[in-house]
């Protein structure tokens, strides 16, 4: 982007989306960040929290050095709480933390704890306040996200297939659920901006199949588009062979095999998105300091495959890779949800 300075629109749209989480006057709302968050979301949330008439305070932390094997990115894991007392007691004891860090609380450990002191969370992805104001959540959208995460928990199985070669079973039977519409107005609960997305975090040994990410289809770990053919054979829900030609499949077989632990090949999560605002090819008009990727997680007909730490599986790892699939058919049980990569019925 040219100029990070407060733009109207943008200043807009964090007032419409705190409005949203139900916020009124007099409300105690914590802006989390660490060092390296990106600074016009600070300014842009107190700006417009002191519109509200909330009483808005920072928690800020320093960013801390990484010990991975390899660059981190778009993990939705921040380590920056390093279970803190004073910090997590001022965080909890609010009514909103907004969550301005670098990677995100959606899968910290330090989450649950936040939540059971009654605070709702919103996870304001790190990116350009441009790609936030044009995916600013649509309540029209909630009923969607709310009905598909209802019909993923009345389900026992999702089964995915595409043209391209995909063939994946899920045994989803009461396997944890999660439908985001960008805002949380719930204490306890926690929703992140941008949205559009339903989630399933399968239970041990319920995924198997073949995944064939396809040329076009993305890696949002490495912010890249596919230029070739991936294969991933998949059994009992660890990756256990990559077939592909060409430098998409080198270099998920280096990042994985960099991690040097198991775990990093198991599936976290499986879902689709909905949003008909967040853009396919949106990775195109950013440079990648300027997006997280999380438009690319919520347009609508993907079917969004994760690999890495799931604990409902009772597996935790650091190794991460959101792959948004293009053209897929996905049923929940018997019911046809999303048509070659189109959302049916009520969905839709």
């Amino acid at each position: 982007m040219l100029n990070d300075r407060i733009e109207a629109p943008w200043l807009a749209a964090f007032e419409q989306t705190l409005g949203l989480c139900g916020l009124v006057a007099g409300d105690s709302v914590a802006i989390l960040s660490e060092t390296q968050s990106r600074d016009i979301l600070l300014q842009l949330a107190e700006l417009a929290l002191v519109r509200i008439g909330c009483h808005a305070f920072h928690v800020r932390i320093p960013t801390p050095t990484s010990h991975a094997p390899v660059p981190v990115r778009s993990t939705g894991a921040s380590k920056i709480l390093q279970h803190a007392g004073p910090a997590l007691s001022a965080l909890a004891a609010s009514t909103l933390v907004l969550d301005c860090t670098v990677e995100g609380l959606l899968h910290a450990a330090e989450l649950p704890q936040l939540l059971k002191g009654g605070a709702r969370v919103l996870m304001v992805s790190n990116e350009h306040p441009e790609i936030l104001t044009r995916l600013a959540p649509d309540p029209a959208l909630t009923p969607k996200v709310k009905a598909a995460a209802k019909l993923c928990k009345q389900a026992s199985k999702m089964r995915v297939t595409s043209a391209a070669g995909t063939d994946l079973t899920i045994d989803i039977e009461d396997a944890p659920t999660a439908g985001v519409w960008g805002y949380t107005e719930r204490p306890g609960t926690l929703a992140h901006w941008p949205a559009g997305v339903v989630v399933c975090f399968p239970k041990q040994g319920t995924v198997n199949g073949t995944l064939v990410l396809d040329a076009g289809d993305i890696n949002l770990t490495f912010k890249r588009y596919l230029e070739q053919p991936v294969t991933l054979t998949i059994e009992n829900d660890f990756v256990t062979k990559i077939d592909g030609q060409g430098t998409d499949a080198e270099l998920m077989k280096r990042y994985w095999a960099a991690w040097n632990d198991k775990n990093a090949y198991a599936v976290s999560h499986v879902g689709f998105g909905m949003n008909p605002k967040a853009r396919y090819e949106a990775l195109t008009m950013y440079d990648k300091i300027d997006t997280n990727g999380t438009e690319l997680r919520a347009f609508a007909g993907n079917f969004l495959f994760s690999t890495g730490a799931n604990e409902f599986a009772g597996r935790y790892t650091d190794g991460h890779f959101d792959l948004p699939v293009r053209n897929c058919t996905i049923y929940l049980d018997e019911q046809c949800v999303i048509q070659g990569g189109q959302l049916q019925g009520d969905l839709a």
